[in-house]
C-alpha cells in the first residue's frame, strides 16, 4: 500500500510593523495569508507560520479594517489560525528540506525585513535548487531581491516575475517611503517583468517561482502553488 505524504507549505511572514520614518503601522497583509491559508488547507496541506525575527506577526492595519475577502474574517475568528501567528519561530529555525514549498505573503514590512535576511535568501536559494517551489504575492516578493544561488546568480534572474508595480506603489503614494521600489528593482536584478492594470489580478509561474502582483492575485498563486505540487506526485 502507497501512503501518500501530506504536503508541507511554510509561510514566512514580515516581523516589520512600522511605514519607515513615519507613524504609520503597517506589517504583514491579511488577505495574502487568510486566502492562500484556506486554499492550502482545503488541498489537505499543512501550513506552518514564521517570521523574519519570531513572535507576534503585526498585521496591516488596512487589511484588518478593510476586509475585502471572507477568508480573512474567517482567518481571524479561526482560534487555531490566529495561534500560528502569535509567538511565531524565527526564520533562523527553519530547515527548508522540511517543507514542499514557501510562501512569501505580502504588506509593506516585507519591503524592510525580507530583504535584509541572509537566511530567508538562503532559504530560497536552496529550496528552488531542490526543485521546490517558491511563491510570493504583492510586496512579498521583495524577499527574492537578494536571494542568490551558489554561483551569485539572482534567483529571478531571466525568471518571469509579477509583483507590486511601481504604478501601484505611486497610486497609493507610498513610492517616496519605501525603501526601493519592487518592481525597479526586479527588473534591476534581470527579472522579466509581468503585470496587470492597477489592482486587477495576475499570477506568473516560471517553473517553481510563482509570484502575484497585488492583495487580489492571492488566490491565483496558490492555486498555481496547488497545481504545480500536484505534478510533481
Amino acid at each position: 500500500m502507497i501512503i501518500s505524504k501530506t504536503l508541507t507549505v511554510l509561510f514566512v511572514l514580515t516581523s516589520h510593523s512600522m511605514m519607515g520614518d513615519t507613524d504609520k503601522k503597517t506589517g504583514a497583509f491579511l488577505e495574502e495569508i487568510a486566502v492562500p491559508y484556506y486554499e492550502f488547507i482545503n488541498s489537505g496541506y499543512n501550513v506552518e507560520i514564521v517570521s523574519i525575527a519570531g513572535g507576534d506577526v503585526p498585521l496591516d492595519p488596512g487589511g484588518v479594517t478593510d476586509i475585502k475577502s471572507p477568508e480573512s474574517k474567517r482567518f481571524l475568528k479561526d482560534k487555531e489560525a490566529m495561534k500560528k501567528i502569535v509567538n511565531t519561530k524565527s526564520i533562523d529555525t527553519v530547515n527548508p528540506d522540511k517543507y514542499d514549498a514557501i510562501f512569501l505573503p505580502g504588506g509593506h514590512g516585507t519591503m524592510w525585513d525580507l530583504p535584509n535576511s541572509k537566511k530567508l535568501g538562503e532559504i530560497i536559494a536552496k529550496t528552488l535548487s531542490d526543485n521546490k517551489v517558491v511563491a510570493a504575492v504583492c510586496h512579498g516578493p521583495a524577499g527574492l531581491v537578494n536571494a542568490k544561488f551558489a554561483d551569485g546568480t539572482s534567483v529571478v534572474k531571466g525568471k518571469k516575475v509579477s509583483a507590486f508595480t511601481d504604478s501601484e506603489e505611486k497610486a497609493i503614494k507610498l513610492d517616496g517611503v519605501v525603501p526601493f521600489m519592487l518592481e525597479t528593482r526586479l527588473r534591476e536584478l534581470g527579472a522579466i517583468f509581468k503585470s496587470a492594470p492597477n489592482w486587477a489580478p495576475i499570477a506568473v509561474e516560471d517553473n517553481n517561482l510563482i509570484t502575484g502582483q497585488n492583495p487580489a492575485s492571492s488566490k491565483m498563486v496558490a492555486d498555481l502553488v496547488i497545481k504545480n505540487l500536484k505534478n510533481k506526485k
